[in-house]
């Protein structure tokens, strides 16, 4: 007899973690507004305990719509469980308040979201977490800095702004060797490009507000994992609170409906943006590792099935003031921080995320002055590279 075949990721999408029958008879989930939950008796509240029953107590501690979305974000990432929060920061904190203490030690690859990097060595430092930064994709630099207190190893892939791709498996294998856990940080990658549980990593990491929700709507962020690995991190997320609330996570699971559509057009329209922006005159570099000149690019090619709407581009001979005129050139792109969502965004990164942060280290991490970062929405593809067109000829 055959096995059943395995659902594609719209199918997954679109139904997984969700009941056949509703409430009302409803094709969709109710929103439930409710920070607490009412028991019939004494001995169904100590049934629910000892028993461990799948139903709510308090809103802190989860939501019935929250439970859908978790099911179906640790299907479309292959994953035995999530756990959502109220942003992609919240949930790499949660994860590393639940997996860390005093003395021990965390290694990041060094392009990384800068608010990630701020945490560890401004605020997880005050409680005795040492953090140890590499160069990316530099492993034997990694393997070197790994000691006995070195709990986790940390990276994006790809990263943020410079698109470099992590080996997977050569990550995860330095892991287990050295009996540390992984995490990926895969939001720029998305589990319609790249799955880094398939691979080994421990953990999987991904801002929800970008490619998943994918409208600029909401915030959220998830964590997935194996369920044991994940018992601690649930439950002080219970504690700590930085839980989602109803209309959101509502908002979540109706972006995650499209999701693959989504994410077809934003990696058609990435490639053909690169690929423009390669051969335009007025450039002096692109990021993105689609193109054949990146230097992952049979890495990418290897292990993600596309490669994101997320573009980085130097331009020619240009001071912040020449590349700022560009940005505000554009017609179409608005200017604003984040990506992943159906409208084209570009910004400056020295001015959007580094403006107060010391030219000496922007340049030690690879921001210079003629950087801009574009992340491509779903828009005709032929109307973004016209935009682009004219706003690369103003003066």
């Amino acid at each position: 007899m055959s096995a059943t075949p395995k659902p594609g990721l719209s199918t997954l999408a679109i139904h997984a973690g969700e009941a056949r029958q509703k409430i009302g008879d409803a094709i969709t989930d109710a929103i439930i507004c409710a920070s607490t939950y009412t028991f019939t008796s004494t001995q169904a509240v100590i049934d629910f305990i000892e028993q461990k029953q799948e139903r709510e107590e308090y809103g802190r501690y989860g939501n019935p719509g929250e439970k859908v979305v978790e099911k179906k974000l640790a299907a479309l990432e292959g994953g035995e469980e999530a756990i959502l929060y109220a942003s992609g920061m919240a949930a790499i904190v949660g994860l590393l308040m639940a997996k860390l203490n005093a003395g021990d030690e965390v290694v990041f690859f060094d392009e990384c979201y800068h608010r990630s990097r701020e945490f560890c060595t401004k605020h997880l430092s005050r409680f005795g977490v040492v953090t140890r930064q590499v160069r990316a994709c530099d492993y034997d630099a990694m393997a070197a800095a790994i000691n006995p207190n070195t709990k986790l190893l940390i990276s994006e892939s790809p990263t943020n702004p410079h698109l470099s791709v992590v080996d997977l498996a050569r990550f995860a294998d330095l892991g287990r060797r050295h009996k540390v856990e992984t995490l990926i940080d895969a939001t720029l990658g998305t589990p319609y490009n790249i799955r880094p549980i398939e691979f080994g990593i421990d953990y999987v990491l991904h801002s929800a507000t970008k490619y998943l929700g994918g409208h600029n709507d909401l915030l959220a962020g998830v964590i997935i994992g194996s369920k044991s690995k994940l018992e601690d991190v649930r439950k002080l997320r219970g504690i700590m609170g930085a839980i989602n609330g109803p209309h959101n996570i509502y908002l979540l699971e109706r972006g995650l409906k499209t999701f693959e559509l989504r994410m077809q057009r934003h990696n058609e329209n990435g490639q053909a943006i690169a690929e423009f922006l390669a051969a335009h005159p007025r450039v002096e570099r692109v990021y993105y590792p689609g193109l054949k000149a990146h230097p992952y690019y049979e890495l990418a090619r290897q292990q993600m099935r596309g490669y994101g709407g997320l573009v980085t581009f130097l331009v020619k001979d240009a001071d912040w003031r020449q590349t700022a005129n560009i940005v505000d050139s554009t017609k179409i792109a608005r200017i604003a921080p984040s990506l992943g969502g159906v409208e084209s965004l570009i910004e400056q990164p020295l001015v959007m995320s580094y403006y107060e942060i010391p030219t000496e280290d922007r340049q030690r991490f690879g921001i210079p002055d003629n950087m801009i970062r574009l992340s491509c929405g779903i828009e005709n593809t032929e109307d973004l590279i016209a935009d682009l067109a004219q706003a690369l000829g103003a003066k």
